[in-house]
């Protein structure tokens, strides 16, 4: 079904449109709640470091953990585990040792979001239309100039 959709914007607006897709389809208590999460602002989206992760994840190995914000690294010595995590953002020191540790991570050019985005505009066989909004209500300001009124 997703390989279907054409995606546009950012990832996060992305993301967004499929969760809310997900919860109009399904009944899933998740995706509710990861939807309520993407919507809201960025103080209210802190981070997670490495160090709480392991607490919250000890007897769930098998599961994936997702976050929905930042994901930060802990210089404390911790021997992690190997963890399968999800989040929207990971600060470079926290990636290095997660992914040291086992992670698997899916490569970047096979994400949903990068393999069904239309060609750029001006590529040959392009037919990506420019994104311009332009109001053409009563009240916009127009050039003036040849009008289709007049003679």
């Amino acid at each position: 079904m997703l390989s279907s959709v054409v995606m546009y914007g950012s990832p996060l607006y992305n993301r967004k449109r499929l969760y809310r897709f997900h919860v109009r389809r399904t009944e899933s208590k998740f995706n509710a709640i990861i939807l309520k999460r993407l919507f809201m602002s960025k103080i209210n989206k802190p981070p997670m470091s490495l160090s709480r992760l392991i607490r919250y994840m000890q007897g769930k190995e098998d599961k994936i953990a997702m976050l929905v914000g930042k994901f930060t690294d802990d210089k404390r010595g911790h021997d992690i585990p190997t963890l399968k995590v999800a989040a929207l953002r990971f600060t470079e020191t926290a990636r290095a040792r997660i992914e040291k540790a086992g992670l698997f991570r899916m490569p970047s050019n096979s994400s949903p979001w990068s393999v069904q985005r239309m060609p750029a505009l001006g590529v040959p066989q392009s037919h990506t239309k420019p994104y311009v909004v332009r109001s053409k209500g009563q009240k916009v300001e127009k050039a003036r100039g040849s009008r289709s009124f007049r003679v």
